[in-house]
């Protein structure tokens, strides 16, 4: 189905939400798959421990037309003001790349700030890659969203299932796949042969385990001398993404000898992948990137095959192997079943057509009455939990902003900004540098 016709025209204005650096680039991907011929794309920095630096944007390589920082209240006061016809102009769609609990924060005060606008903009929401952990929690954080974006078949059949199982209306849960698998096709061995270990910032999460990851990698660098043997990376000391990383690798690297064939790399992910020829990780989404363009992709299962790791969702895919039989020579081979049910669908033109039927559902809803947002967490299903999940973005039960809530009209001046950003360097520095040392001293 074409993205648009003359009687059902698409979005054309589209704000974004986002609370770091991978969400962000899932959200604007997002938004430019639902509409691309869109007119404007407005980005949202949500104000957190998080909040991608300028290093990480660029790396991240997705343009918005305007793009700033603001806390959960200046952003509500933003669309209220959209909708009531005193801002810069209504936006059609609304995309939440936010976690969850910033996402039911954000559709309680969006259902507050809209209360009484006949027409308002579709909110879209879901998940930036695997989710193989607080499936129903994380769930029913999202429940409320007129779209809740599924990225296979698998998980919208499970995404279904929560939310019918509790008695929560499903109809939001679409099928389509992440915005931001492409590239080309793995075809022969590139020269020298290229080995990538994507390294995730929560995964494994122990300093023993870490340094036993990074000691293979390094002894699989020192067997082979004629590969090119890459550690990637997502952020710098310093930086923060999704997760927070208290045990940088970069750190850890410090104590070992690699040889000259191993490098840590940063930059797109997509771009190191145009280089790679064995793909090896614990369970990054990078896995998925890389299954996607038949890169052979290893899962590892030296530290088990367990939920805490998730490389639990990668069972069945023929991709579990563990680093002894990757130094022995073994290639692993996806199976493709496994692959095209998780949204993974190397040519054929599948994947191509994979937004189409959510392109079709926010179509439909744009040219339909769209009710008030109507969350499945309320104040009698939830009484003793969501009042805590909104506070955190300084909103009271009702959605509406907590006294002393930042004001979206006052902007802050050099010395707040100077602050803000010691404030934020500070906090990243206890998180990597004083809150392992006291757990050592605590034996914790």
């Amino acid at each position: 189905m074409p993205a648009s016709t003359p009687e059902q025209p698409g979005p054309r204005r589209i704000a974004v939400l986002a609370d770091s650096d991978t969400r962000w680039k899932w959200g604007a991907l997002t938004a430019s798959r639902l509409a691309p011929d869109h007119v404007t794309l407005d980005g949202f920095l949500l104000r957190g421990r998080a909040t991608p630096t300028p290093r990480q944007l660029t790396e991240v390589g997705v343009r918005a037309d305007r793009l700033r920082e603001v806390t959960a209240v200046e952003f509500l006061r933003e669309m209220e003001r959209s909708v009531r016809g005193d801002g810069s102009g209504a936006y059609d769609v609304v995309v939440l790349a936010l976690v969850g609990g910033g996402v039911q924060a954000v559709l309680h005060g969006l259902a507050h700030a809209w209360r009484g606008v006949s027409e308002r903009p579709v909110v879209v929401t879901g998940y930036v890659g695997v989710v193989y952990e607080k499936l129903a929690d994380g769930l029913l954080l999202r429940h409320g969203a007129d779209v809740v974006l599924a990225n296979s078949a698998y998980d919208a059949e499970r995404f279904r299932a929560v939310y019918e199982g509790v008695g929560a209306d499903a109809g939001s849960v679409t099928e389509c796949a992440l915005p931001f698998l492409g590239g080309d096709p793995y075809k022969e061995p590139h020269d020298p042969y290229t080995v990538v270990f994507a390294a995730q910032p929560s995964v494994p999460d122990t300093q023993a385990d870490r340094m036993y990851l990074l000691d293979r990698l390094v002894r699989h660098a020192k067997r082979y001398p004629e590969r090119d043997v890459l550690l990637k990376l997502r952020s710098k000391p310093g930086e923060h993404t999704t997760h927070i990383e208290e045990l940088p690798y970069q750190k850890l690297a410090q104590r070992l000898d690699p040889p000259p064939n191993f490098r840590l790399v940063y930059g797109n992910m997509g771009e190191v992948l145009d280089r790679t020829d064995l793909l090896v990780t614990v369970s990054s989404t990078a896995a998925l990137e890389s299954l996607h363009r038949r890169i052979p992709t290893a899962l590892l299962t030296d530290l088990g095959v367990r939920e805490a790791l998730g490389n639990h969702h990668f069972t069945g895919s023929g991709c579990l192997v563990s680093w002894d039989q990757l130094d022995a020579g073994a290639l692993p081979e996806a199976d493709p079943a496994w692959v095209a049910r998780q949204g993974v669908a190397a040519g054929g033109g599948s994947y191509e057509s994979a937004f189409d039927g959510a392109r079709a559902k926010v179509a439909a809803l744009l040219a339909s009455a769209r009710p008030p947002l109507a969350p499945y967490y309320n104040r009698t299903t939830a009484p003793g939990y969501l009042p805590r999940v909104l506070a955190r973005h300084h909103l009271a039960p009702d959605g509406s902003p907590l006294p002393g809530a930042p004001a979206a009209d006052r902007d802050p001046g050099p010395v707040r900004q100077i602050v803000r950003r010691a404030a934020r360097g500070a906090y990243r520095h206890g998180v990597q540098r004083v809150a392992p040392v006291i757990r050592r001293m605590g034996e914790l």
